[in-house]
Parts: structure tokens; C-alpha cells; sequence
């Protein structure tokens, strides 16, 4: 059974009667055109924080393997 603290309680009647109206409102044809492009927003977005923890952990390693400048007195 799923909780959630703003809905209250639901069950198995309950999702399926949301999914059943999804259907309907949708159409079998567009749903799965739907999930195809969320699955290509989900991948494009995981992508993204790939590459930004990538980039993060290239200069941080950089960063530690630049010799410090010696003071000069």
C-alpha cells in the first residue's frame, strides 16, 4: 500500500482506476510515445549530471597535481 502524507492512503483500486483514466484520456497510442520521450528527458538529464561531476572531478585532480608556487622571501 502506498502513502503519501498529502493524499492519505491508497491502494490497488485506486491506482488502477488512475491508470484506467489515464488510458482513456490518453489513448493506448500515445502512451507509450509518452514514456519513449520522459525515458529520452530522464537519459538527457542523467547525462548532464554525468558530465558536470566529470568535469568537477577533472579540475579538482588537476588541481592536486599542479606543483605549489614556492614563496619567495
Amino acid at each position: 500500500m502506498i502513502q503519501l502524507q498529502f493524499i492519505g492512503g491508497f491502494g490497488f483500486q485506486e491506482v488502477l482506476i488512475i491508470a484506467l483514466v489515464i488510458l482513456l484520456l490518453f489513448g493506448g497510442k500515445k502512451i507509450p510515445e509518452l514514456m519513449k520521450g520522459l525515458g529520452k528527458g530522464v537519459r538527457s538529464f542523467k547525462d548532464g549530471i554525468n558530465s558536470i561531476e566529470d568535469s568537477t572531478e577533472k579540475e579538482f585532480k588537476d588541481s592536486d597535481q599542479q606543483p605549489k608556487e614556492e614563496k619567495k622571501e
